[in-house]
């Protein structure tokens, strides 16, 4: 085994199976995509780190319980077509699960109907044009922050078009850039 591969190993069986993720095809994608790949050279020592990592300005790759309780949660199949928004480690992994994988900046907007859509990061609010961008059946999974507490969420839309959501645990990385809380006035 490899140094990275046993990085790997470790992180999947400390930070990642003691927290509920049970889905064996998702843990063995964990296991099997580096982490170090999706950051800079500068930050690669900290990849299996129970941390989130800054992987470009104002842009964080999940701590690896988030990211994947997060894509647990979404429930991804293969053959589904995915977009991750600043989520380059989500996206290896989708990939890795067999997904057909778009990746886009938080910045962009989406463009089409996808399946499944994850982001790595914070947002105060999630963009209408995330939501809009759900097909029918489909899920976006995304951490939203109000001020120091953050809660990651399942949005989904059924068959007939009406969207719902639900929370699925707490988590707090970092506000992607662009997406803090709007400064407001407050007596």
């Amino acid at each position: 085994m490899t140094d990275s591969a046993a990085l790997r190993t470790t992180m999947v069986d400390s930070q990642v199976r003691t927290q509920d993720v049970t889905d064996f095809a998702l843990i063995e994608a964990l296991r099997r995509v580096p982490r170090e790949a999706v950051i800079p050279a500068e930050k690669r020592a900290l990849a299996y780190a129970d941390a989130e990592i800054e992987y470009a300005p104002g842009r964080w790759m999940l701590r690896p319980r988030d990211v994947a309780k997060l894509l647990q949660a979404l429930d991804p199949l293969p053959a589904e077509r995915a977009l991750a928004i600043s989520a380059p480690y989500a996206a290896a992994v989708l990939d890795a699960l067999g997904l057909a994988v778009a990746r886009c900046d938080a910045a962009d907007p989406p463009v089409g109907l996808f399946d499944l859509l994850v982001c790595e990061g914070a947002v105060s609010e999630v963009p209408r044009p995330w939501l809009a961008a759900i097909a029918p059946g489909g899920r976006l999974g995304v951490v939203e922050r109000r001020g120091p507490l953050g809660v990651a969420m399942l949005y989904s839309r059924d068959e007939s078009g009406e969207l719902g959501w639900r929370p699925l645990f707490d988590s707090t990385p970092p506000y992607l850039a662009g997406f803090e809380p709007k400064p407001a006035f407050v007596f």
